[in-house]
C-alpha cells in the first residue's frame, strides 16, 4: 500500500522512542530492544529478499522475515506470507501464505487484507469464498474505493472528467479508470485497457496500483 515502506521506519522508531523516553507509555527497555529488533530483523529479509548490500538469498530472506514476524511484526508477516504464497526460500505453500496475511490483515496492514482477499476471492489456501473476499477488500480503505466504485457506478460525466485526468498523467484517476475498464463500470469492460491504466500508475509509484497490476498478470487478465 501507499507509504508502507515509509510508514515501517517510522512506526517502528516512534515506537522505540515513546519506550525509551516513556511519553505516553510506561518506560520499558525490554519494549525498546523489541522495536528496534524487529525493524532490523524485517529490513535484513528485505536486503536479502532483493540483493541490496548482501548477495540475494530467498532461504535468508525467510529467515530474518521469521525471526520479525514469529515476535508479532506485521509488514514482516504480510512479506513471508508473499514468500509462502510464490515458493521463495521456502516450499511453496497457499496455506501458510494465508496464516501470515491473516496475523498482519487483523492488525490492520492494508497489502496483508488486500492479499487475504485475493486468496479467498480465488480459493488459494482457504475454501473459496466472494464474502470473505468482500469482508476483507472492504476493511482496506484502498480496496473500498474499488468496490464503491463498482457498488454506485459511475455516469458518463464522471467517466469524461476521469479520462481527461488520467491522460494528463493523474495517477488517481489513472487507477479509477482502470478499476472502471476493469468492471465494465462507465465504459465497455476490457481487461487490456484496464491493464493498460494500471500500468501508468504503476510506472509512477503508486504502490497500490502496483498490486492490482500484479494481481491482472497473476490471474492472465488482459495480459499474454
Amino acid at each position: 500500500m501507499p507509504g508502507d515502506e515509509q510508514y515501517d521506519a517510522k512506526e517502528c522508531f516512534e515506537k522505540e522512542n515513546a519506550y525509551r523516553t516513556g511519553e505516553g507509555v510506561e518506560q520499558s527497555d525490554t519494549e525498546v530492544d523489541k522495536w528496534f529488533n524487529q525493524y532490523v530483523e524485517y529490513y535484513f529479509g528485505e536486503m536479502y529478499e532483493n540483493g541490496k548490500g548482501v548477495e540475494q538469498s530467498y532461504e535468508e530472506a525467510v529467515k530474518w522475515y521469521r525471526l520479525a514476524a514469529d515476535q508479532g511484526y506485521a509488514h514482516a508477516q504480510c512479506n513471508l506470507g508473499v514468500m509462502y504464497m510464490n515458493g521463495r526460500g521456502v516450499e511453496q505453500s497457499d496455506v501458510e501464505a494465508v496464516k501470515w496475511y491473516r496475523l498482519a490483515a487483523d492488525q490492520g496492514h492494508a497489502c496483508a487484507q488486500y492479499r487475504l482477499g485475493t486468496m479467498y476471492e480465488y480459493g488459494r489456501g482457504v475454501e473459496q469464498s466472494y464474502e470473505e473476499a468482500v469482508k476483507w477488500y472492504k476493511s482496506n480503505k484502498y480496496v473500498a474505493q474499488d468496490i464503491d466504485i463498482i457498488e454506485c457506478g459511475i455516469d458518463a460525466k464522471n467517466v469524461e472528467k476521469n479520462k481527461s485526468e488520467a491522460q494528463k498523467g493523474d495517477r488517481f484517476a489513472q487507477y479509477i479508470l482502470g478499476v472502471m475498464y476493469e468492471n465494465g463500470k462507465g465504459v465497455k469492460q476490457s481487461y487490456v485497457e484496464a491493464v493498460k491504466w494500471y500500468r501508468m500508475a504503476a510506472e509512477q509509484g503508486d504502490v497500490y496500483t502496483q498490486l492490482k497490476l500484479g494481481q491482472m498478470y497473476e490471474n492472465g487478465k488482459g495480459v499474454e
